[in-house]
């Protein structure tokens, strides 16, 4: 790690610079995964799940130069291999097998819930134990764009219609 003066020591560096580097391990396997299901998703939902993965890789792809440029910023070295990224990466890869487009979906949102949890703690991590409030902020924008990659992955399989007032058939709402 390089020797930098920006008000964090080594120590609290190498913390989040460690942190990044498990986000940035997540996000890659992520965007190998969309861009495989991208290229392989067929029915009659090819073209509305073709279109939004598309849309999805290319935004985790600025997002992992991000975050790549955040550990560089703080003095530190992306991993930078598959090796490490496998190792690193709390989601894991699917080898092997070629789902149906609802498991494709499905899988999808379940790893971005996976990276949002992930992401949820080392926001607070970066401020509260480490005091980089800058590292805090930049993962806060990041875990927002996968809860809207999230909501739009579980919106495409939730499949009970809804009433004008929104709610479910057979669903009670509170009074108010």
């Amino acid at each position: 790690m390089q020797s930098i003066n920006i008000g964090l020591s080594d120590e609290q560096r190498q913390g989040v610079i460690d942190m990044l580097n498990q986000d940035l391990a997540d996000q890659y396997l992520l965007v190998v995964k969309t861009k495989k299901y991208h290229w392989d998703i067929v029915g009659p939902q090819f073209r509305s799940l073709h279109e939004l993965w598309q849309e999805h890789y290319e935004a985790i792809t600025l997002n992992i130069d991000a975050t790549a440029e955040r550990v560089r910023m703080l003095g530190g070295y992306p991993v930078g291999t598959a090796e490490g990224f496998l190792k690193l990466a709390t989601i894991k890869e699917h080898t092997g097998d070629l789902p149906n487009a609802t498991e494709m979906v499905k899988r999808l949102a379940d790893n971005h819930e996976q990276i949002i949890r992930n992401l949820r703690e080392h926001v607070d991590a970066s401020g509260d134990k480490y005091g980089d409030e800058g590292t805090a902020d930049f993962l806060t924008g990041l875990m927002e764009q996968h809860e809207e990659m999230a909501w739009m992955l579980r919106s495409f399989i939730e499949g009970q219609a809804l009433s004008s007032s929104g709610q479910r058939s057979g669903e009670v709402t509170a009074a108010v």
